[in-house]
């Protein structure tokens, strides 16, 4: 049967009010197999309608009913769509690579991931550690704190290495020093709590160059408008290896003993550092396989450009909006640090959770916070957009990240039942999560060319905050109570409110 039979024999197929005699060969209809049984196609027009069939081994079937209209291609098309490309427009109906800068975002993403897995599994491990070897509350308090000794001894030098050398070593050498320590810190306590204390402040000082360095990388790689979202993102990587770890620790040491945890949590830095080498640039300068209008857009976008080659230490000291990020970085982190690590000790020692439960439990405030951090990162850059000023952006998010803890935290003295007891530290944390879009967004707001030092500035006293407030901890647990715990971290928090809106600005002061 040829095509135009075919066709002709089953009008149902065919469009409605078409005269059968006016359905006409548009292409003539070609047989394969030069037999009459093999495959081949016929198109018949009839005005604007056009139909195609397709014929295989035994029989034809209709393939499209379609109309066509003519359609003019201006000359300048092409390359208006081009330029549209080359200026970053995704809007046009292309495929698109995925960004080379969320590439490097989701790599320090990941360096933070592994972070503090490696830093809260001692927080879940010290319990049956303590009872081996027979420590007391104001021991596990030094152990503890030991880590933010070294913590405390990178934080200006990595800052001041990330501005002058790049991002991406500091970065890649801080991942692999801090992952030898965590593997050989079993080996360390079974020689002794001297030994013990060392290799934790070695993990410190791996630990220490990771936010200066991270700062420096993203003030480079990201344009002003993704910086609320993109550091969210990078710090929930944090909240997510607290989760991670939290969670794991337990059942790694039911099963093959405390030691587990640190061999296995050590090992996946190699893992990372070989990605690192490969994908990572310092710089979009640097980087040979950026394509060029994503290259544009970011050099464009972003304002620092240029290594540094000198520190203008007195003018950065000169700043209050300097002075404001360094006493707020001390507040904020003095609670967050006692949450940190001492949050499974209070649900194992008030709320009577087992091991497994503790750690469990702890999960849920990191988990809320990783996502409201990315939350308040996108309503961040939302309101930035909107023609809101950095400034009060900045103020708003900080306020709640103040704010919110200290109300949560004054309710845990009121609660009676382990689940509210929970729901309050999980509010607390999520919460505290919007710091990410007001303090830690503030450094690369006023010194982009310098984010790394004053991160690294500001940073020491928030690690000092935690070597005094980890160890207070455990000195006021022995003399008093939970409840003076908690208020002493409320009361830093309001400090911290008041300096902030005060003093603190979302505008460049330091060039």
């Amino acid at each position: 049967m040829s095509a135009k039979a075919f066709l002709l024999s089953h009008y149902s197929f065919s469009p409605p009010n078409i005269p059968r005699r006016n359905l006409n060969v548009h292409n003539s209809f070609y047989d394969t197999s030069g037999s009459g049984r093999g495959r081949g196609r016929g198109r018949f027009r009839y005005g604007e309608r056009e139909l195609l069939i397709k014929r295989n081994s035994s029989s034809w079937k209709l393939w499209a009913d379609v109309k066509s209209k003519p359609f003019k291609i201006a000359d300048d098309d092409s390359s208006s769509l081009l330029r549209k490309r080359e200026d970053g427009d995704n809007s046009v109906g292309l495929p698109q690579e995925f960004p080379k800068r969320w590439v490097i975002v989701i790599l320090c993403f990941s360096a933070f991931l592994l972070c503090n897995m490696d830093r809260v599994n001692m927080s879940i491990a010290i319990l049956p550690m303590a009872s081996e070897y027979n420590w007391t509350p104001t021991t596990v308090g030094l152990i503890q704190s030991s880590f933010f000794w070294g913590y405390l001894l990178t934080q200006i030098a990595g800052g001041i290495w990330a501005d002058t050398v790049g991002g991406k070593a500091v970065l890649g050498f801080g991942v692999i020093w801090w992952s030898v320590a965590t593997v050989l810190t079993p080996i360390a306590a079974k020689l002794g709590l001297p030994f013990l204390f060392v290799v934790r402040a070695f993990m410190g000082i791996g630990e220490g160059v990771a936010m200066p360095a991270m700062n420096n990388i993203l003030s480079k790689w990201v344009p002003v408008s993704e910086r609320s979202r993109s550091l969210a993102l990078v710090y929930s990587g944090m909240y997510l290896g607290s989760v991670t770890g939290l969670a794991f620790s337990p059942f790694l040491i039911h099963e093959f003993g405390w030691p587990s945890v640190f061999f296995s949590f050590g090992s996946l830095g190699t893992v990372w550092f070989a990605v690192w080498l490969s994908k990572a640039y310092s710089s979009p300068l640097d980087d040979p396989t950026l394509r060029p209008e994503e290259k544009k857009l970011i050099l464009s976008s972003s304002v620092s450009k240029e290594p540094v080659k000198s520190i203008p230490w007195k003018l950065i000291l000169s700043k209050p909006p300097v002075w404001a990020l360094i006493v707020s970085h001390f507040c904020h982190n003095w609670g967050t640090f006692i949450l940190l690590t001492w949050m499974p000790t209070y649900y194992h020692q008030v709320l009577k959770f087992n091991l497994t439960e503790s750690g469990l439990f702890a999960v849920l405030p990191w988990l809320t916070m990783a996502v409201t951090a990315n939350v308040g990162g996108w309503i961040a850059d939302s309101l930035v957009r909107r023609g809101t000023s950095v400034t009060v952006v900045r103020k708003i998010m900080q306020t709640i990240g103040f704010l919110g803890p200290a109300f949560f935290l004054t309710q845990l003295s009121h609660v009676d039942s382990p689940a509210m007891a929970v729901l309050c530290m999980a509010c607390s944390q999520g919460s505290d999560a919007f710091s990410q879009s007001g303090l830690y967004s503030n450094h690369q707001d006023i010194a982009p060319r310098y984010s790394g030092v004053l991160l690294g500035l500001s940073n020491t006293a928030g690690v000092l905050a935690g070597v005094f407030g980890t160890a207070a901890t455990g000195y006021i647990l022995q003399h008093g109570s939970w409840d003076d715990v908690f208020k002493v971290s409320v009361g830093l928090y309001l400090v911290g409110t008041v300096v902030w809106n005060a003093f603190s600005t979302g505008e460049k002061i330091i060039d």
